[in-house]
């Protein structure tokens, strides 16, 4: 019988005798450098190394210190529907940068039926914080994370008492591009919104199915949009509203081809999203549309789908750097044991490209 005795694994202790040091000087120049000279440090590691010891234990470092060191971003779709999103990883990456400093670790919590991650998920998660990021207002993760007791960062929506809130003036962004197809004699105007009931396979919504939306953002473009047409004198239950997401490229192509078969008398369509106004660009084209000629588009977002259609997209632009910054900057305030300040509402800005141009009386008849 071959006896196989294991080598055990060195420790912080081993090292702080090799080095003639404290197992705090050890601890420091994995945790806290500045607490060290760079030739004390160095020496530490160097020992570190030949003795073969890996590092402080994440998983006792989080025991110890009743803290994970992660903060949980919780989505309202699965990933693969998430990252179709251009704005969604430069608020991201945005935040992730922000949060650096911290060296907190950060977890992804897809979301399932009810427009965020399921209880399960939520109360799982070993996080010291929870990120909201477009949540629905029914999304019931969010009493889990209340339950738990954690510190909340809500990016966009839902408002949530307590949390720590960033989102845009997403009323006033809906209003500037309403007015601006106004200002060019637009009429006959469509909404092409973001699919906001689970289940709901795109189509035609009336207004007061989509004036439901659970998710804010949806309301309030919405009600943006219909205010300013309202003041024009436009009837907003005669306003056609289609609903399907922009994430799913063919399906979002597919009801953009229906909504302007179904209303060939229209001139205009207000866009929620620029990948929605993508897809309308695509399906104008199909149905041998010109752009603005025949059909003026806006979107919403200012994303690099924006300036790279052709024509170049007229839409809405929000700071989604800074949006995902100070997200960051809220949950470090948040960890350090402060309160969550005010609301931070970001400004919106109208950008006029070349798919918007005055109703051309002798355009193409459909």
């Amino acid at each position: 019988m071959v006896n196989v005795t294991r080598r055990r694994r060195p420790t912080l202790d081993d090292v702080a005798a090799a080095v003639g040091v404290s197992r705090a000087t050890v601890s420091n120049a994995y945790n806290r450098p500045d607490q060290l000279s760079a030739e004390l440090r160095e020496r530490v590691l160097e020992a570190a190394k030949r003795l073969g010891y890996a590092g402080p234990n994440p998983v006792a470092r989080s025991l110890a210190r009743s803290q994970s060191g992660a903060i949980a971003f919780m989505l309202d779709a699965n990933l693969s529907i998430a990252f179709s999103d251009p704005a969604l990883s430069i608020t991201l990456d945005a935040f992730a940068t922000a949060i650096a400093p911290g060296e907190h670790a950060l977890v992804l919590l897809p979301g399932g039926e009810d427009g965020g991650p399921r209880v399960e998920q939520v109360m799982r998660a070993q996080a010291d914080l929870m990120v909201s990021y477009s949540l629905s207002d029914k999304a019931s993760g969010l009493q889990a994370v209340r339950d738990r007791g954690l510190p909340l960062v809500v990016i966009d929506e839902p408002f949530m008492p307590g949390a720590a809130v960033v989102g845009i003036d997403d009323r006033g962004g809906a209003e500037a591009a309403a007015r601006h197809l106004v200002e060019l004699g637009h009429r006959r105007i469509g909404i092409l919104a973001q699919d906001c009931m689970y289940g709901f396979p795109g189509g035609r919504r009336s207004r007061a199915e989509a004036e439901r939306s659970p998710f804010r953002i949806n309301r309030e473009r919405l009600a943006g949009y219909l205010g300013v047409l309202a003041a024009a004198g436009v009837d907003p239950d005669s306003v056609p509203i289609w609903e399907f997401t922009g994430m799913d490229r063919e399906k979002a192509v597919a009801g953009a081809h229906t909504a302007l078969t179904e209303e060939p008398g229209l001139t205009a369509l207000l866009c929620m999203s620029d990948e929605l106004a993508s897809a309308a660009t695509t399906a104008a084209r199909h149905l041998g549309l010109r752009i603005p000629e025949d059909l003026s588009l806006v979107g919403y977002d200012d994303t690099s789908t924006a300036r790279l259609l052709e024509p170049p997209l007229t839409t809405v632009r929000q700071d989604l750097i800074s949006k995902g910054r100070i997200a960051g900057e809220l949950a470090l305030r948040l960890l350090s044991g402060r309160k969550a300040p005010k609301p931070t509402k970001l400004p919106t800005e109208l950008v006029v490209r070349s798919s918007t141009a005055p109703v051309n009386a002798g355009r193409k008849r459909r």
